[in-house]
């Protein structure tokens, strides 16, 4: 990698280079960690029987793919701040609508026939035709619309953690103003927690901010490199994860039992102690070496395989269950939900965020020109991964 000064009073490597295939590889390790956790231990409804019984050989790792949606949020801290150091509000915006916005809109559609008009009854989100529109918004967390997917919750995670970056691009972003805003962001997260004000919990989401916190505090050292206090800032998120990890499978736990999802708590520290470590490989650059062109690839499938994933085992579990094999079938629900997923980002996430980049990119031009401005010279084309789950950089 070349590494060049940033601009400011502190060197450091730039936000624009070769892009990070450790994080593309990562991102796939988090999809395939949530899918397995949906095909082999959430899915009762779809197998008719506990899937921690019918795969009770791996049952203790499938459980602990729950936790896959933290590293994407991880991830997300990590790229989301590398994404917006240097940009404006309007470049942010533009950068991140046009990432979620193609994939996701087609999956919304996809979903509306295909439980308006096909008949599939797993996970049937029961909604109206207006609450499928508001879907389309990606809003629907906010107002109390029920989501058209069952993992989009994450994605209302995410669009919050986007406004709060947002809103530092208009102060600029610095070291020095990083380390305020995490160290303000950790604050408001204790204080959350320790009043369970509602509204504090869902502005700063304490559950979920300190995965952020850190892929921020990584991404820094990435940056300018290691030192105590950002190290601090990864110990006490750490800490932090820690408590939100135990409790959110503790949660799962008690609902429906040890017996029939048994992920004890030393699990979920050895998964939350796992993903920080790989982070920190990246961030340390110690996964340099993985420079598999395909990486990229696979890391771009990973949003829109996110995205489709539960609902394609709603089609195919209950219609072949009976027919063949469970094991086989994992499998074949796995390859069918990659495959479409592929064909997703083929097919309309590039060429839809192509579209959707230069569309909005050419509405702010305007914008700027009617205010008397000039418009921008062309962009430097960005080589920064694309957040997943999740992105979400989302999941």
């Amino acid at each position: 990698m070349t590494y060049v000064p940033s601009h400011g009073s502190h060197g450091g490597r730039t936000t624009r280079g070769p892009r990070l295939v450790e994080l593309d590889a990562l991102r796939f390790v988090a999809a395939f960690a949530v899918m397995s956790f949906h095909y082999m231990a959430a899915s009762k409804s779809l197998w008719g029987d506990y899937p921690t019984a019918l795969f009770s050989s791996v049952n203790r790792v499938t459980t602990l793919g729950i936790l896959g949606v933290e590293l994407f949020f991880l991830i997300s801290g990590f790229v989301i701040l590398m994404s917006a150091w240097g940009n404006t509000l309007g470049g942010f915006v533009v950068s991140r609508a046009s990432r979620l916005y193609p994939a996701y809109w087609f999956v919304v559609i996809a979903l509306f026939v295909m439980y308006t008009f096909a008949g599939v009854k797993g996970f049937d989100p029961g909604l109206s035709l207006r609450d499928w529109l508001v879907n389309m918004t990606m809003l629907q967390g906010g107002v109390g619309i029920g989501h058209a997917g069952a993992v989009f919750w994450s994605l209302w995670v995410e669009l919050r953690f986007y406004i709060l970056v947002g809103l530092f691009t208009l102060v600029g972003i610095t070291l020095r103003r990083c380390l305020g805003f995490m160290a303000a962001w950790i604050i408001l997260v204790a204080v959350a927690e320790g009043t369970r004000n509602d509204v504090l919990t869902y502005l700063f989401m304490p559950r979920q901010a300190p995965y952020f916190i850190a892929g921020m505090a990584f991404y820094l050292i990435y940056r300018f490199g290691s030192t105590f206090v950002l190290w601090a800032f990864v110990g006490v998120s750490y800490g932090l994860c820690l408590l939100a990890a135990t409790e959110r499978v503790k949660g799962r736990v008690d609902m429906i039992g040890f017996s029939h999802f048994p992920a004890p708590p030393e699990g979920a520290i050895i998964a939350i102690t796992l993903i920080f470590l790989l982070i920190a490989a990246v961030a340390l650059g110690w996964l340099r070496w993985l420079r598999w062109r395909a990486l990229t690839t696979v890391g771009a499938l990973t949003y829109p395989l996110y995205l489709v994933h539960q609902n394609v085992s709603a089609v195919l579990i209950p219609g072949l269950k009976d027919s063949i094999g469970r094991w086989p079938l994992v499998g074949l629900t796995m390859a069918v939900s990659i495959v479409i997923a592929y064909l997703v980002y083929r097919l309309v996430d590039r060429p839809g965020q192509r579209w959707l980049r230069a569309a909005l990119s050419a509405s702010l031009d305007r914008i700027r020109l009617r205010d008397g401005g000039s418009a921008p010279p062309p962009p430097v084309r960005e080589t920064e991964p694309a957040t997943q789950t999740r992105e979400a950089s989302v999941p």
